[in-house]
């Protein structure tokens, strides 16, 4: 597999092939308990075939510091060496590895309650108690002082068992980087999921509280009186926030954004440059990633700088935003608002701009249960991720999810690898037709490389037919450096 890059704002194989990524979170939120010292999916090689099949060349690959180190500097070996034997297997098969250190909610605190992440001896609480969860996952985020505490001190690198909180993460990445550095399935390294403010969070949960209210009464947009029957009315209830467009979210949580920028500058972005310099020291390979905090996930803008190591900004590294429509996780979710879900990646689109990196949507979806009513939704995402030349790696990858009505819209065809610079990727599902643009200005070494799920009744290179092979899904090409243009036609006028 060839090593991956960053080049110029853009992911680049070591052949120097622009490359793009469709993929899929795969997440061991376990706790650490003996005798359950394996990564739980089996990549067998019906999974891999299938995978394959699908257009799948990622996945986000994640698992809980508790698993990986149930004591201080004690790591749990067997455990890694399973998920060194998967990197492995889907390195046969083609497909690269984002690795995650998972967490929601900081930890599962020994509870067994819906949590994970760090390792209880890792979970300094001031002797608060974590409160069960009444409603949604997420609510012990706006209130649980648990969960605040556990991570003012983590950002805080308070003393734990010899040494700060930060220097034990930095010295557990920095193992991680040495077992899988040199796997050739590497993508890169995604440092902490959704990194969460701590105390903040709970001051930043009032604000958009408090701005909903103040908009909800003023806002000439919003009537009163459809939002009231909408309440009252429990067939309507999951319409309820149908008149909260994206301009109206965006007017929201403009109020929590001063809060946000001062967790962003002050504690996450230290985080990251220690984090990534403890990675460097061992290894020069993977890309790390960038994710917005939590509540960057609802279009509050991203503060967040590049990394620097040494003083100098980090070469290898991505943007890797996640984002879900306000209904996420809730029975309302069918109710999901493309208009809402365009203006946070519009927020994530000028993050990225601001920060000149390439983009890798870390999370994004949700559909629970393959939901088949939301398939609009996940094709109105995909459109937006096509438009900007975006990757991806949906959330989330259950026993199900490949063979459910999803893949209408998850399988599609995409530009895997281009030999040049990628000026444009455009479905017309008027005419059933994908058309790759790209301006190649030397010889390459590789070939350029399309995925299509179905092979198409025709292409076309710079406006003349071609006699491509279509193998495992992938349709190649050798292009000489110039402009060029490649044009798929699928069957019925129906575009995959």
């Amino acid at each position: 597999m060839e090593r991956m890059m960053v080049q110029n704002g853009k992911f680049v194989d070591e052949l120097g092939r622009e490359r793009m990524f469709s993929g899929v979170n795969m997440v061991d939120k376990r706790p650490f308990v003996t005798g359950e010292e394996r990564f739980p999916t089996e990549f067998t090689d019906e999974l891999l075939e299938k995978l394959q099949e699908r257009g799948v060349n990622l996945i986000r690959l994640g698992f809980t510091w508790g698993m990986a180190e149930p004591q201080p500097g004690q790591y749990n070996e067997p455990y890694l060496d399973s998920v060194a034997a998967a990197m492995d297997l889907l390195a046969g098969a083609g497909i690269y590895v984002l690795l995650d250190i998972h967490q929601d909610l900081y930890s599962d605190f020994g509870t067994g309650w819906s949590g994970d992440g760090a390792p209880l001896w890792a979970c300094l609480t001031d002797g608060h108690k974590p409160t069960p969860i009444r409603f949604i996952w997420d609510e012990k985020y706006w209130w649980d002082k648990a969960v605040h505490r556990s991570f003012d001190h983590f950002w805080e690198n308070a003393p734990c068992q010899g040494k700060g909180l930060l220097e034990h993460y930095a010295a557990f990445w920095q193992h991680l980087a040495r077992r899988f550095g040199d796997k050739p399935a590497l993508f890169g390294f995604d440092l902490i999921n959704e990194p969460y403010p701590g105390t903040d969070g709970g001051k930043i949960f009032r604000k958009l509280i408090g701005s909903l209210i103040k908009v909800s009464l003023t806002d000439g947009s919003i009537s009163r009186k459809q939002l009231l029957g909408d309440l009252l009315h429990k067939e309507r209830r999951g319409q309820l926030l149908n008149q909260y467009s994206g301009a109206v979210l965006s007017r929201i949580v403009r109020a929590a954004e001063p809060l946000v920028r001062r967790f962003d500058t002050e504690r996450y972005n230290p985080f990251l440059n220690r984090i990534s310099a403890a990675i460097r020291q061992v290894t020069d390979r993977g890309i790390i990633a960038i994710e917005n905090c939590y509540y960057s996930n609802l279009g509050i803008p991203c503060s967040v700088l590049p990394i620097e190591v040494s003083g100098r900004q980090e070469p290898q590294q991505c943007f890797s935003p996640h984002g879900y429509d306000i209904m996420v996780d809730s029975e309302a979710y069918v109710h999901a608002s493309n208009d809402r879900i365009t203006a946070i990646f519009d927020e994530h689109r000028r993050t990225q701009q601001r920060l000149q990196l390439p983009v890798l949507v870390g999370e994004w979806g949700g559909i629970g249960d393959n939901d088949p009513r939301l398939l609009p939704h996940m094709k109105h995402i995909l459109d937006i991720f096509d438009s900007r030349g975006w990757s991806q790696t949906y959330w989330h990858f259950n026993g199900r999810f490949l063979d459910s009505p999803l893949m209408e819209a998850f399988s599609r065809p995409y530009p895997r690898a281009v030999c040049g610079e990628m000026q444009s990727w455009t479905r017309d599902e008027e005419t059933g037709s994908c058309t790759l643009t790209y301006l190649q200005k030397e010889p390459c070494r590789g070939q350029t490389v399309l995925f299509s799920p179905v092979n198409p009744v025709s292409v076309q290179v710079d406006g003349q037919q071609a006699e491509v092979r279509w193998q495992k899904g992938e349709l190649s090409f050798d292009t000489a450096p110039g402009q060029h243009r490649i044009v798929l036609q699928y069957e019925g006028r129906k575009n995959p």
